[in-house]
């Protein structure tokens, strides 16, 4: 994370250990760079009772992917393959994109790439009586199930990764105890600030609590406000180009 010239902003990124590629791409089509503070790390399940609750989940009339990670640790486990009158769901159009790489040509999803755009859609409307397999992460957009339940459907979980996790990494934070540009925090998991929270020494939570961040959604801008982070502006979604984008405009 040694940089030979100071860029004109830093991106800090809460995503995953080893998935911080698209921000950091698009961080560099903005002219920033990435600080990588992963709280976590992605840990694919390979058990029996996953491999079986994944079987009932992909029995569902209709199915629904949470994340690329979750279809990526459905793929390992089991083949991906659309039967006859199903329909398959994403929350977004990368886990729409990571659905079709698996092999589903057919994949719905929300111009509103939140929980709530995902309930919105009309496939999820008329549920009485209705299974829905939900492919996901425990503590993974929690508000689904209980959402889906009170319409009335069936919700076969499986969980098929979890997030393990990790001591924030000692490179990452001595960078942002002597940044030399402007910083701002990307926000597209209140899991990971969660994490981050009960993790990070409290020099640096000070300090991030000074920096700006841009939310992925209302209620993610929300959770920052309630934990303490005094800016938060709200990106037009939670891609990783949005997300640079409501930065660029306030640093330039």
């Amino acid at each position: 994370m040694a940089f030979a010239e100071p860029p004109g902003w830093y991106v800090i990124s809460l995503r995953p250990q080893g998935g911080h590629a698209a921000l950091r791409r698009a961080a560099a089509a903005q002219g920033a760079r990435l600080i990588a503070l992963s709280p976590w790390r992605v840990v694919a399940r390979g058990d029996d009772r996953t491999r079986q609750a994944l079987t009932r989940a992909l029995s569902a009339p209709r199915i629904l992917f949470t994340s690329p990670n979750a279809v990526r640790a459905a793929a390992a486990l089991l083949p991906l393959a659309r039967e006859s009158g199903q329909t398959w769901i994403a929350v977004g159009s990368g886990t729409a994109a990571a659905l079709r790489k698996a092999g589903i040509d057919e994949v719905a999803f929300p111009s509103r790439m939140d929980s709530e755009g995902l309930l919105a859609l009309p496939s999820l409307q008329a549920l009485a009586g209705t299974r829905i397999g939900l492919v996901t992460a425990p503590e993974g957009r929690e508000a689904l199930s209980p959402a889906l339940r009170q319409r009335g459907a069936e919700v076969l979980r499986a969980d098929v990764y979890a997030r393990e996790p990790i001591a924030l990494s000692a490179r990452a934070l001595r960078k942002l105890r002597t940044l030399d540009a402007p910083a701002a925090l990307a926000l597209s998991s209140g899991g990971a600030l969660k994490q981050l929270l009960d993790g990070a020494p409290a020099d640096t939570l000070r300090l991030l609590r000074n920096l700006p961040v841009v939310a992925a959604s209302a209620r993610l801008q929300q959770f920052a406000r309630d934990a303490g982070f005094a800016e938060v502006e709200l990106a037009e979604g939670p891609l990783p180009v949005q997300l640079i984008a409501a930065m660029a405009r306030r640093f330039r």
